[in-house]
């Protein structure tokens, strides 16, 4: 598979200001990432809220402006120009985690799924309408003729979560990036959404950049994985290799924490290696010291993405078992 999309050291760093505007803290949303999504690749980052997930997809889309580093589409660094920009625009669409907020509900189910496809300028009105409801169709909305009348508040949760990914297929995207596109989403309708995600993306050979908490979930949809702590990478390689031999203690407290289908895990403690955060600074070596279990001196260095098996690499002083 060739590489479609490349980000190289993108930094973005917040200033939190105190009272009177005073500097208060700097919060390293996105700090040195780099990795690549190839052609028909399900690529997921996957961390804690607040670890920079929704910022790297935000800098991947241009939304917000990278600190320094590089995002390369087709061998095309993206720029701030507005043919690039456009070029990622047409090509990486989003669904977002909430499909309350994220379609407008004064539109009817027809303009929102048709609006990419006016901005970019594709077909005539009776082309467009045509279009909205075959996408329609692809993401089992139906009937379609009806749908495309209908507003927003008209509908379920999981009717417009596909409304949203409908949205995002119409422009016949290269890329989509996934924010938690399931987890305000039932239970019982998750699974669903996951399979029709996957189904798209084997028809069409789409990108896809999955962001999640949820590793089981990774599991079932993704190819590679890189686990993000705090703007950083620490842990990245293919997702069995990954989830099955973890070798950064962040990866294993999140793998401890998920909950496993078992009635007798109602009686049974669950530990999860993990420690109190100690008063350190977080940005100070390595990111997971204050929380780790395992830390030594050596930690107070900050550590690099080691090679540690075939396509993993992870950031961690310690041999983990």
């Amino acid at each position: 598979m060739n590489e479609i999309l490349k980000v190289e050291h993108l930094k973005k760093y917040f200033v939190k200001k105190g009272i009177f505007g005073s500097k208060a803290a700097t919060v390293k949303a996105a700090d040195d990432i780099t990795f690549s999504l190839k052609k028909g690749e399900v690529f997921v980052l996957a961390g804690e809220s607040g670890s920079g997930k929704s910022t790297i997809a935000k800098l991947i889309l241009k939304s917000i402006e990278p600190d320094s580093g590089n995002v390369i589409f087709e061998d095309q660094i993206i720029g701030e120009d507005e043919e690039s920009l456009k070029k990622i625009r047409m090509n990486c669409q989003m669904i977002h985690q909430d499909p309350y907020d994220s379609i407008n509900p004064r539109m009817k189910i027809r303009d929102i799924v048709a609006e990419p496809l006016e901005i970019h300028k594709m077909g005539n009105k009776s082309e467009r309408v045509q279009r909205v409801t075959e996408v329609l169709k692809e993401v089992k909305l139906e009937p379609a003729e009806e749908i495309i009348k209908k507003y927003p508040h008209m509908l379920s949760g999981g009717q417009r979560q596909r409304v949203v990914l409908a949205r995002a297929l119409s422009v016949k995207p290269k890329i989509i990036i996934a924010d938690e596109p399931v987890s305000m989403l039932d239970m019982s309708i998750r699974a669903e959404m996951l399979e029709l995600m996957h189904e798209l993306q084997k028809k069409y050979d789409v990108s896809f950049i999955y962001i999640t908490h949820d590793l089981a979930t990774a599991r079932y949809f993704g190819q590679r994985i890189g686990i993000l702590y705090l703007g950083r990478i620490v842990e990245i390689g293919t997702i069995d290799e990954v989830l099955q031999k973890p070798r950064h203690p962040y990866t294993q407290a999140l793998i401890d924490a998920i909950s496993e289908p078992d009635p007798k895990n109602l009686y049974k403690e669950k530990k999860i290696r993990i420690n109190e955060p100690i008063d350190v600074d977080v940005y100070e070596g390595c990111r997971f010291r204050s929380r780790c279990p395992y830390q030594i001196d050596k930690c107070k260095e900050d550590p690099a993405l080691e090679k540690v098996g075939d396509d993993h690499f992870c950031a961690c002083y310690v041999e983990l078992d």
